[in-house]
């Protein structure tokens, strides 16, 4: 909790690209790995789900 009450609360970075990852433990990184992979997945399915609505609004006015 902060100091002051009206300051948000942050949330922890999970990973940060470029971050120094020597000190990072082998358990972390494969957590750091699957947390991408998870978001990796979630982007490529907004891609799609972004083509799908152009390709339905294309199809309309043609």
């Amino acid at each position: 909790m902060s100091i002051f009450e009206d300051e948000p609360e942050k949330n922890p970075v999970a990973h940060e690209i470029g971050c120094d990852l020597s000190l990072i433990s082998v358990d972390e990184l494969e957590n750091r790995i699957a947390l991408l992979q998870q978001e990796i997945s979630r982007l490529e399915a907004e891609i799609s789900s972004k083509h799908k609505s152009k390709s339905e609004a294309e199809s309309l006015f043609r």
